[in-house]
Formats: C-alpha cells, structure tokens, sequence
C-alpha cells in the first residue's frame, strides 16, 4: 500500500546505548514466542554482523545431558524454568548473538543479566503465524503448565517479551534473509 512501511519496527527508549547505537556490551539477545525463528535469524544475523552464536536451549541440553523436552517431562515446567534461569544469567559473551528460549522472559536473574549484556529485541510474530511453524509443542520442549495451550502461553508471555525488549520486531511474513536484515537495519538505526 502507498505509504505503509514494508518492515516495522520499534525501540523502547534507553539512554544506556553507544554512538553506534548499541548497548554498550554489545551483544544482541532475541526474545520471543518458541517457532518465531530465533535460532534461525540468530544464526544468520551472527554470519552477517560477524558476530558469534549461542543457542541458549543447546547450553541447557549440554549442560543437563538431556535434550529439554525431557528435563520437563523430569522435573516439570517449574523446575524447567529454574534450570533455564541459571544457565541464562551465567552466560559470559562478548560480540555475540544470543538465542533464548521461549520460556527465558520466566527467569528475572537471567532477563536482568541478558539486559546487562547487550540489547534485547523481542520477534514478534502473529499467533495464527507461530500455530503453522510449530508441530508437537510436548516433543519440541515448550515449558508449559498441564491443561496450557499456545494461546494461552502467548497472552502469558506476550506482555514480558514486552516488558523486557529493547527492541520489537514485526517479522510476520518475512522470509528468513528479510527478517535478519530488517533487525540488522533497526540496530543501526537504534539511535536515531
């Protein structure tokens, strides 16, 4: 349409970011719903911005020996949580894109490290959108309370993604190369 924007973006103010507007530990961290391609855009945002990748749910897995949707199935979604939030707040990470899972926004040591470290951008993406990517949300090993739907995980969740982005970043109906370049042009437009 004549005049709309074909990428959108916003940033949520913050008086902590660099001349090159960036946070002054310059890490990227993504946020948001499981399935909204964090890992995916993360890997390629790493290539393109030269940076390196952490995948926080491969940290988890490797440092548990388990792979996550066991850890859930083990110690529930509580106890899920809790090892998430200790994996997260300990990463140590310089130049680095980070990928969180889903479930990070649950962990106030890790959201208040990750926003020590670097910007946070939150990728945010329509729930019919998220309901096409994601197959057995069980075998893919999304921390949800028995009886929770994705509905109700993404009005649950919605508002802390929020509450801790940096940055939010609309990638509905993106393609993958679209969605990495339009978080690369939002970080360098950041401080304007």
């Amino acid at each position: 349409m004549p005049g709309e924007e074909k990428f959108k973006y916003s940033r949520v103010p913050d008086p902590y970011f660099d001349e090159r507007g960036l946070r002054s530990v310059n890490n990227i961290i993504l946020i948001g719903m499981p399935g909204c391609g964090k890992s995916t855009i993360g890997i390629v945002l790493a290539k393109v911005l030269g940076y390196h990748f952490i995948d926080a749910d491969l940290l988890i897995q490797e440092r548990e020996n388990r792979l996550l949707s066991e850890i859930i199935q083990e110690q529930g979604p509580e106890g899920f949580n809790s090892v998430e939030n200790e994996v997260i707040a300990n990463i140590a990470a310089d130049r680095t894109v980070i990928a969180t899972g889903g479930s990070a926004v649950y962990g106030k040591e890790a959201m208040v490290h990750l926003d020590e470290i670097g910007t946070i951008i939150y990728i945010r993406l329509p729930l019919d959108e998220l309901r096409s990517r994601l197959g057995d949300l069980a075998e893919r090993g999304i921390s949800m309370r028995e009886g929770q739907t994705l509905q109700d995980i993404y009005a649950e969740r919605t508002p802390l993604y929020e509450k801790y982005a940096d940055m939010i970043v609309d990638t509905k109906g993106l393609a993958l190369r679209e969605s990495v370049m339009l978080i690369r042009e939002a970080l360098l437009n950041m401080k304007k």
